[in-house]
């Protein structure tokens, strides 16, 4: 890649699973990528091996949720390496249990990271790129797209970041928004479920999945056509799954 191409890219939940390998394909395709995560002792790990690669990474403590925190992550970034040219939000959590078991502490704390957080990159970010150009890649599922028993808050979360991208990219000119909708993949994703009857459930489910590195090459490919160019939506499933 020539340094003309090479762009400026904050991921979100970079500390694990599509983040992590989304960082490393991006940083091994020539760009700057800056590691957002609360887990600052992984993203610190993660950088130091993109470095001893030859890449360009820094890791940044970065709650989502939290709209001062995001914007001050943006602030900093921007003034080390420039205006943030993508946005990948990805960061997102996945407790499941039926409606039921009223879990309602994990709903808003879904409500919180897979809506709000990307609501708070999409502010942090969308004033310089609207003036500039830019992308935001939004990190959605096959939830997005169909309801299962015991998710129905994590879908209706992901139903919302699928909305969120649509409007978003209806309303501007100026910036590229892509919504990339994995089916199962390998990740911590669901270690965050507490119902034991949806741990069973899930078990099941998730034995056929995608490496995180076949989400990070789908995120990789967006990125990489050319500024009029456009990827609307990416639905990415395991062949095995069909």
């Amino acid at each position: 890649m020539s340094t003309q191409n090479a762009k400026v890219i904050l991921i979100t939940g970079a500390s694990s699973g599509i983040g992590e390998a989304t960082a490393r394909v991006l940083a091994q395709a020539g760009h700057t990528v800056l590691l957002g995560a609360r887990r600052t002792d992984r993203l610190e790990t993660l950088a130091q091996r993109i470095k001893q690669d030859g890449g360009n990474a820094k890791a940044y403590a970065l709650d989502v949720a939290s709209r001062d925190n995001f914007k001050q992550v943006v602030a900093d970034a921007s003034e080390e390496f420039g205006a943030i040219d993508v946005l990948v939000n990805n960061a997102g959590l996945m407790p499941l249990a039926p409606m039921a078991a009223l879990k309602a502490d994990e709903w808003d704390r879904m409500i919180d990271v897979n809506i709000k957080g990307v609501l708070n990159g999409i502010e942090a970010v969308l004033t310089a790129m609207e003036e500039r150009g830019g992308h935001i890649i939004n990190t959605a599922s096959i939830a997005a797209h169909n309801v299962f028993p015991t998710a129905a808050v994590y879908c209706g979360t992901k139903f919302a970041v699928r909305a969120i991208s649509d409007g978003l990219r209806m309303e501007t000119q100026k910036v590229r928004v892509t919504t990339i909708s994995p089916g199962v993949v390998e990740s911590e994703l669901a270690r965050t479920t507490t119902d034991a009857g949806t741990k069973a459930w899930l078990e099941d489910f998730r034995k056929v999945a995608l490496k995180p590195e076949a989400i990070a090459n789908a995120i990789a490919y967006a990125i990489a056509q050319p500024d009029d160019v456009n990827v609307d939506e990416m639905i990415v499933q395991p062949t095995a799954a069909h």
